[in-house]
């Protein structure tokens, strides 16, 4: 399948490092011109500068922007007023005794994983509908259906994620316009190696750690290893070409085959 965007514009959130920056290499790869977004100009530059030596005439717009606050997302859309493709992939994840969650992380990881991509998708989708094409993503995860005992305040606000991609959906029929969610397993990032660690220990080696954290903590996991940021990345290239135009409103699934059911 040969998937062309040129001429299409795409936003990337939280895309200097993992998922985010596999995502930002794929869509340039297929022809994007691609929003590259992070919090500080380092950051972001050096994404920047990486993905330009990768891809040969890679065109990139550095986009510095905090989207999790109103500031953030206005400076945003001064920056890349026109936007085709939005993939809302910023998220935070960790580990956190259930009952010791306190009001303000559970409020904290509402406005960050869910409230940014909702601002985010009321500033670009009018237009998208307006000039009759557009995608919109939402990165959500198997944490969303199968709920981390050591994660439910991020479990939850990847639920609200697959009800926020369906409902935008609909507001978005007959528009030319698909909304979608992508359900990612356990994915091999650097933030990843950290959290492994963390309920596995650091004095593993990397591989015997990482099969200790899968049989221990996600057994339901077909594949049984990590999956790499680039499998993720191939979806949502897919998603956001002319080949994915009859498929809209879905939670689609990249996630190892951790989610025990046919349907998500």
């Amino acid at each position: 399948m040969q998937i062309d965007l040129k001429g299409r514009t795409a936003l990337v959130t939280g895309s200097t490092q993992g998922i985010g920056a596999a995502i930002a290499a794929g869509l340039t790869r297929a022809g994007a011109r691609v929003g590259v977004n992070g919090r500080t100009p380092q950051r972001v530059e050096d994404s920047v500068a990486r993905l330009a030596q990768e891809v040969a005439a890679a065109d990139l717009v550095p986009i510095v922007a905090d989207v999790t606050t109103e500031e953030g997302a206005r400076l945003t859309l001064e920056q890349l007023p026109q936007v085709d493709i939005l993939v809302n992939n910023l998220g935070i994840f960790g580990a956190e005794e259930p009952l010791e969650i306190t009001d303000e992380e559970w409020r904290r990881y509402f406005e960050v994983n869910v409230l940014a991509a909702v601002r985010l998708t009321r500033l670009y989708l009018p237009g998208m509908m307006q000039r009759g094409w557009g995608r919109v993503q939402y990165m959500a995860s198997e944490s969303a259906v199968v709920i981390p005992a050591e994660m439910i305040h991020y479990g939850m606000s990847k639920t609200a994620l697959l009800a926020v991609g369906r409902g935008f959906a609909k507001r978005a029929a007959g528009s030319g316009v698909t909304v979608n969610s992508v359900i990612a397993g356990p994915t091999h990032t650097g933030g990843v190696e950290d959290f492994v660690r963390e309920l596995v220990g650091s004095e593993l080696p990397w591989e015997e750690a990482e099969r200790v954290f899968m049989r221990k903590h996600r057994p339901q996991s077909l594949l049984q290893r990590l999956i790499e940021p680039e499998e993720i990345a191939h979806m949502v290239v897919y998603l956001s070409s002319d080949q994915a135009s009859a498929t809209t409103g879905g939670a689609l699934r990249v996630d190892g085959g951790c989610v025990d059911s046919i349907l998500p």
